[in-house]
């Protein structure tokens, strides 16, 4: 029997590790599809979210499962209590990715970001895609020095952020308050994605060291 239970635990956290594989491509794709106004791949992105979310509602009925059959303690009732709460945040992400997606699809065939805004968005980009690789990495690993670094990337996305915010209000700005709604709803969207990653890190802390989940200020 505790085989299984062991096997059972194993699969879960292996389904929280294929999340991130959905929602990398998510953004990754979504971050293309607003840079190039390819509506192709944005619609692949919203189209593909049933997936994330098919997956997070099978890890939910797995962790319920396990919480009513097994009756699981310690480090085991961390690992399934967050794993909830993880998927929760894994299924966000991906939603966060649709947003990007839609923006694109939203302002077809114009592009959402201004020429002069790709450099940042873009990077914006990047960050949400090594985030979300570090992620997958930091729970397969149960890696906490792992987690720390998600937060240093946060840290880069908030300032990019930042960056973006200064470019929207500059007295230079030329494309109307319609394209300052669309790029500033999407850099939020990225830096909520962020967010989110150190959220997951936070949470891998805690099934490792037991030291109690402190959520974002």
């Amino acid at each position: 029997m505790r085989s299984t239970y062991d096997e059972q635990l194993q699969a879960l956290e292996s389904s929280l590790v294929d999340m991130t594989h959905l929602v990398e491509r998510a953004i990754v794709h979504a971050t293309k599809s607003i840079l190039e106004a390819d509506l192709l791949l944005a619609e692949a992105v919203i189209a593909g979210d049933e997936a994330i979310d098919s997956l997070a509602a099978e890890i939910e009925d797995k962790a319920l499962q396990m919480i009513a059959l097994q009756a699981p303690v310690a480090t085991d009732l961390r690992i399934i209590v967050s794993g909830l709460r993880i998927s929760a945040s894994l299924e966000r992400m991906g939603d966060l990715a649709v947003h990007v997606a839609k923006a694109a699809r939203l302002r077809y065939p114009l592009p959402a970001v201004p020429a002069e805004l790709h450099e940042v968005v873009t990077e914006m980009g990047n960050v949400a895609h090594s985030i979300v690789r570090k992620t997958g990495e930091v729970l397969a690993q149960r890696d906490v020095a792992g987690a720390a670094q998600l937060a240093v990337m946060d840290d880069r996305m908030d300032q990019l952020h930042r960056e973006l915010f200064v470019w929207v209000l500059s007295p230079d700005w030329v494309y109307g308050i319609e394209a300052a709604i669309d790029v500033t709803l999407v850099s939020r969207y990225y830096e909520r994605f962020a967010d989110h990653a150190v959220t997951i890190g936070k949470r891998v802390v805690h099934i490792v060291t037991g030291a109690p989940y402190k959520p974002l200020d």
